[in-house]
């Protein structure tokens, strides 16, 4: 990805009637993409890797949603610049999937701070995931949401290490109440890759 795609700018934006003659080629278009930028870890826990064409068309939808106007284009672009890596991280939406609403709830109130215990183990060494810079996920009785984002951050090693692909990389949770992990696929490696500079 070209430097210049690592921030969504005003210009970027199609009116709404382009969108609208776009829409089904571009989302399907974002579901291939999609697939190798996607890595379930455990049983109900699924990261999506971010990048500015998954961003691009979120701010896209929202547009399309809410129906704001020009009026609405900023404020959605700081909403979703911050998901974009820039060059030296992964970002990714964990998304907990628990389709039953009373498993859920309890499952949720066993999960406080689950977001602080992601990480990316590279052939041995720990990269440790932070939550974004977006509000606390977690309220003050312990619940947790079940949509958090987390940045990888890498050194300049690490980025050769994981861009020259011999050495294995594992997605993990290492939550006392959720401890998983999943080996990364090659597929999934060389889409990632291409976040850094």
């Amino acid at each position: 990805m070209p430097a210049a795609d690592r921030k969504i700018t005003p210009a970027d934006i199609l009116a709404p009637d382009e969108y609208a003659r776009r829409r089904q080629a571009l989302r399907q278009d974002a579901i291939a993409l999609k697939k190798d930028r996607r890595m379930e870890v455990g049983p109900f826990a699924t990261f999506h890797f971010e990048n500015y064409a998954s961003m691009w068309l979120q701010v896209m939808e929202m547009l399309r949603i809410e129906k704001g106007g020009p009026e609405q284009i900023p404020g959605e672009i700081d909403a979703y610049n911050p998901l974009i890596p820039q060059g030296s991280e992964l970002i990714a939406t964990l998304m907990l999937e628990i389709d039953d609403a009373l498993v859920r709830e309890k499952t949720l109130r066993a999960l406080a701070g689950i977001e602080e215990s992601v990480f990316l183990d590279l052939g041995g060494e720990r990269i440790k995931a932070t939550p974004t810079e977006y509000e606390d996920r977690t309220t003050p009785d312990g619940k947790t949401s079940s949509v958090h984002w987390v940045r990888l951050r890498f050194t300049a090693g690490q980025i050769a290490r994981f861009k020259a692909g011999k050495e294995q990389a594992v997605l993990g949770i290492a939550h006392p109440n959720y401890g998983h992990m999943a080996a990364m696929r090659e597929a999934v490696r060389q889409a990632l890759a291409q976040d850094f500079a």
